[in-house]
């Protein structure tokens, strides 16, 4: 039987087949077994409250009331936001909220919708 490689990531020696795929038990990390580099060359990788990949040009929902800095107004849980952004930094979705206006959020505070 042949020996399945370890997790490039975290090295793990648990991995495991999963179709065209190895899997990482540990660290959830996965790859192509043709040893294309997927995530790799991604860059920036942008996670939702649930872990789910975001990229530019999808819809979220906030699912935390959020005060907006410098005003009276609040985004309330459940408002739905269409046509995201990603960008560099500690706010790291652009947008634009109907009622509101431009502005940054994180995105441990989104789903994805």
């Amino acid at each position: 039987m042949s020996e399945l490689p370890r997790c490039p990531q975290c090295g793990s020696q648990y991995t495991y087949m999963d179709g065209s795929l190895y899997i990482c038990p540990e660290c959830a990390h996965e790859w192509s077994i043709d040893g294309e580099a997927e995530t790799a060359d991604m860059g920036q990788v942008v996670k939702d409250a649930n872990g789910n990949v975001l990229q530019d040009g999808d819809s979220v929902v906030v699912i935390k009331d959020l005060r907006v800095k410098g005003s009276s107004s609040v985004v309330k849980v459940g408002t739905k936001v269409k046509n995201i952004r990603l960008v560099e930094g500690d706010h790291n979705i652009d947008c634009r909220i109907d009622g509101i206006g431009a502005m940054q959020l994180k995105s441990e505070f989104v789903k994805k919708a």
